[in-house]
């Protein structure tokens, strides 16, 4: 079947330029751009005053950090314009190991949202944490065959690649011989040390919290990602990366966004409305949004409005605004006037159901779990910087005979990582800073990157009667206050829900409303905070289920500080 849209502004990323045109299309593909008549096509769409753009790209996204199956993220974030993404699950791997990745590639095939696959290149992601499952380069050797799978994602083990670790090293290998992508992951890397690690040809990064580095590694030839997430956002920091010359080698990335966020201010389309009220050109920020992100990852013929490309395609009331009226994926209009055209799920092999439905092998948890032994009076604490997925290292005096060392009127809270996957009882305990919560606990089994159940609390018996029900329920987000008072489902590996995308965006939203009426900060998202505080290969101070960790130093460390 043919389609013309007729009449259209035509957005042409190869020359920045916006053409009166109309657009051709045949299955899947555009087989024409220029003026044709109504008897070329079989169906005409009237886009006169319209826009027409390339579908967006998200060039790095953790599905499960959505807390969303494929197919509901596809329901919120299509009718912002994105039809595609490049997907790292190395969230559900940290859990369920290589099943994991493929229950994802089950759960996003045939959808109206193009899903691509890199590898998770470090599972676990350092030997500091306690993970659900390793994956070795064998086990990822095998997946290069699948079609949707593109390279190697972010390689978060930088001192490994820098220091010749083998089997680091060894993954590097078979993706380039796979004809694969590698995708970085260097915070503040620089100098001769991010020389040894772009020349093991690791060609991106998306942890530039600077322009400074931003701009040595685009000098040093690796793509940019400008990233604007829940959590972390960059993009006013890198908003000079949307200028000459520096554009032509920038790529768009939510690596980490919530489902309210996505509902009540967008995805992709979010990022090009923001650089464009910072006076940013609509036109580049969508290139960059569009045919850069395809040629990042090798995507050919994907990203344009163009002869012979897939026709992944929007219609823009508006492009400053970035408005979108209609979505069209591999040529079938699937949101039409801003509503989502229903479609089926895909149906999942029962073995992989049941192994991302059954992941919570945990220890009793009392209260007594949270307690700490008094050694020091100065003790380091984390340090929560708004907006930032990395963290300081604070040292505070703690009063120990006030609530084992919680003061709030300090901000000084606990903190909690409980191993979840293998029944060790492992806990890591020690404080934070920069939350705000004045009353009860918050929880999650969403914990960057092994998910083991993290717990903040403003006293011992709430964080255990969270970590309790996380424990009960197979994985959830939880509030409690002498009792659960809110709580987000996640029983898929306890990093997504089963819920609907509109039902899950509320129990965000409740949630949220919910620990900011008890005290936390509204510069804080403390679920998405939360959960990157045990990720240890961000600077500086993390906590894991065997203590903390100082991630520049890259060696554990005590709580007390003699």
């Amino acid at each position: 079947m043919k389609i013309l849209l007729k009449n259209g502004f035509v957005v042409n990323v190869f020359t920045d330029s916006i053409e009166k045109s109309d657009v051709l299309i045949e299955d899947d593909r555009i087989i024409g751009v220029g003026r044709y008549e109504s008897s070329d096509a079989d169906v005409i769409e009237d886009v006169s005053g319209k826009y027409v753009v390339p579908g967006f790209i998200d060039g790095h996204i953790h599905i499960e950090s959505t807390m969303l199956t494929p197919s509901q993220l596809a329901r919120i974030c299509v009718p912002h314009g994105t039809t595609t993404v490049v997907a790292d699950p190395h969230e559900i791997a940290n859990v369920c190991g290589v099943d994991g990745i493929r229950y994802m590639i089950s759960a996003s095939k045939d959808i109206p949202l193009n899903v691509y696959f890199n590898l998770p290149s470090c599972v676990p992601a350092t030997a500091f944490d306690e993970s659900g499952a390793e994956l070795d380069a064998q086990s990822l050797f095998e997946l290069y065959s699948e079609e949707r799978v593109l390279g190697l994602a972010e390689m978060m083990n930088y001192p490994g690649v820098i220091y010749g670790d083998a089997e680091v090293l060894k993954k590097i290998k078979d993706a380039r011989s796979a004809g694969k992508v590698i995708d970085g992951h260097a915070p503040l890397l620089s100098g001769k040390e991010l020389d040894k690690y772009v020349s093991a040809g690791i060609q991106s990064d998306h942890e530039c919290s600077n322009v400074d580095e931003a701009k040595e590694k685009l000098s040093k030839g690796q793509w940019i990602m400008i990233r604007e997430g829940t959590a972390a956002k960059n993009l006013w920091d890198l908003l000079p990366l949307f200028d000459e010359p520096y554009n032509r080698r920038c790529l768009l990335v939510t690596d980490d966004r919530h489902p309210a966020d996505i509902a009540n201010e967008g995805h992709i389309d979010n990022i090009i409305r923001l650089a464009v009220e910072n006076s940013k050109s609509a036109v580049v920020a969508i290139r960059m949004a569009t045919i850069q992100a395809a040629q990042c990852f090798g995507l050919r013929c994907v990203g344009a409005v163009a002869p012979a490309y897939r026709a992944d395609i929007l219609v823009l009331n508006d492009l400053n605004t970035v408005d979108v009226r209609d979505v069209y994926s591999s040529g079938k209009k699937v949101v039409d006037n801003k509503k989502m055209i229903d479609f089926a799920s895909p149906q999942i092999p029962q073995k992989l159901s049941d192994r991302v439905y059954n992941s919570f092998c945990t220890q009793y948890i009392s209260v007594d779990s949270f307690y700490i032994e008094p050694k020091s009076r100065r003790c380091r604490v984390i340090g929560v910087i708004p907006g930032q997925i990395v963290t300081d290292e604070l040292s505070f005096d703690i009063n120990w005979d006030k609530d084992n060392g919680i003061d709030t009127s300090r901000d000084i809270l606990k903190l909690a990582v409980i191993e979840r996957h293998k029944g060790t009882g492992h806990i890591g305990v020690g404080f934070i800073h920069g939350i705000g919560l004045k009353v009860g606990a918050i929880a999650s089994s969403v914990s960057h990157d092994s998910h083991n159940i993290i717990v903040i609390g403003t006293n011992d018996a709430d964080m255990a009667v969270a970590a309790r029900h996380i424990s009960s329920v197979g994985g959830n987000v939880v509030v409690v206050k002498g009792e659960v008072v809110a709580d987000m489902p996640l029983p898929i590996a306890g990093l997504m829900t089963d819920l609907s995308a509109d039902e899950i965006a509320k129990a965000n939203e409740f949630v949220r409303k919910t620990v900011y009426n008890y005290g936390v900060f509204e510069d804080v998202d403390p679920f998405m905070n939360m959960a990157f505080v045990s990720l240890s290969v961000i600077p500086k101070l993390k906590m894991t289920t065997q203590g903390l960790v100082d991630v520049d130093a890259w060696q554990r460390v005590s709580l007390y500080i003699d």
